[in-house]
């Protein structure tokens, strides 16, 4: 029996927090050069913060709303760098205010992907981009061509389980969401609270394949006129490494639903779906106690500082467990009685490795 595919998450995804000085800063202890970094600053509003090594250093989008893709003027600003254990970041108050503290989320791919449709004949437009089939996990790129029905190949060789796409320019857009919970059929948007929507404007109503997704109507997928840029982060669910599934809340304070990951989390992102709430993210490096429970969130959706929650001024969240989260809170964002959620969550480690050695709780 395979426990998991990936003995050595942090080989993939980790969280890296710091402290901005205000100049030029080296953010490294990675064990990767990471493909996608998600900056937030936790201190103080401020926009969050997306580069990956697809679009480029320098070029980032903000999760929290639809505007279009920023190319810094000065090679003093920003993201400067992808290192070979982290990044390097300049002046900007963003990712860099001295004195200011920072949450970065950072994933691997790191496989140059290219896939011409017409000579492949796997999708209809050209896409290309950085993929680890290893983790599941691509960075695709790709033109619109304003047409409803369009394939663009993932370089997964697996379905997608959940896939963030932005339309980069030249129009404003929201960020979509494909979720296989909620599967082709809905959507739900990344900077927005909205509930899941059910309509064919955004997937078609078609599933993703192992060789592609497809893209409906909407000029938030597909442009309004031929030649608009899009950026898609595809990912597909890896045994005891990452998981894309849905619960159901129970309203309980203290004994909120325990959900089964197959490993100890070192992140875990949900939404409320079944009516407007929040996106959340909680992660293994940001807790009042550094232990249980994980109590300090950060929406994606906005430009907030870090919050924490609490009962009667004891810190509530979740609980990070070996095999998977526990939720010790009724907030109606992670966890409304009869309230449907969506979660993606990464590893810190397998509840048990591919040489049967278990893990402990945090």
């Amino acid at each position: 029996m395979a426990y998991t595919d990936i003995d050595k998450p942090t080989d993939y995804f980790e969280t890296i927090l710091y402290t901005g000085n205000g100049s030029s800063l080296e953010v490294n202890g990675l064990d990767f050069s990471p493909d996608w970094v998600w900056i937030k600053k936790r201190s103080n509003a401020a926009n969050h913060m997306m580069y990956d090594t697809v679009r480029g250093i320098k070029k980032h989008l903000h999760t929290n709303t639809a505007d279009i893709e920023v190319s810094e003027a000065s090679d003093d600003i920003g993201l400067n760098s992808f290192d070979s254990d982290g990044f390097t970041v300049k002046v900007n108050g963003n990712t860099n205010t001295n004195t200011h503290t920072f949450a970065s989320w950072n994933w691997k791919a790191g496989t140059s992907f290219t896939n011409d449709a017409s000579s492949t004949g796997i999708g209809s437009i050209d896409s290309a981009g950085s993929v680890n089939t290893d983790a599941g996990f691509s960075i695709i790129g790709y033109t619109g061509d304003a047409q409803t029905g369009t394939t663009i190949a993932h370089g997964l060789g697996v379905k997608p389980n959940m896939i963030i796409l932005k339309n980069r320019e030249p129009d404003t857009a929201n960020w979509q969401v494909y979720h296989s919970s909620l599967g082709a059929t809905h959507y739900v948007q990344l900077n927005s609270t909205g509930a899941a929507t059910d309509s064919n404007t955004r997937w078609n109503d078609v599933e993703p394949t192992s060789t592609v997704f497809t893209t409906g109507s909407s000029g938030d997928v597909c442009g309004d006129s031929s030649g608009e840029t899009f950026i898609a982060y595809c990912f597909a669910e890896k045994q005891g490494y990452s998981k894309f599934g849905s619960y159901t809340g129970n309203g309980h304070a203290s004994d909120g639903p325990y959900i089964h990951l197959g490993f100890r989390p070192a992140i875990v992102i949900t939404k409320k779906t079944d009516g407007a709430d929040d996106w959340r993210i909680f992660d293994n490096k940001r807790s009042s106690s550094g232990f249980n429970p994980v109590d300090k969130h950060i929406y994606p959706y906005s430009n907030g500082a870090e919050s924490s929650s609490s009962t009667n001024s004891v810190p509530d969240g979740f609980d990070f467990l070996s095999n998977g989260f526990k939720i010790r809170q009724a907030s109606a964002g992670i966890n409304a009685n009869g309230g449907a959620y969506i979660y993606m969550a990464f590893a810190e480690s397998p509840f048990v490795t591919s040489t049967g050695i278990p893990n402990n709780a945090r």
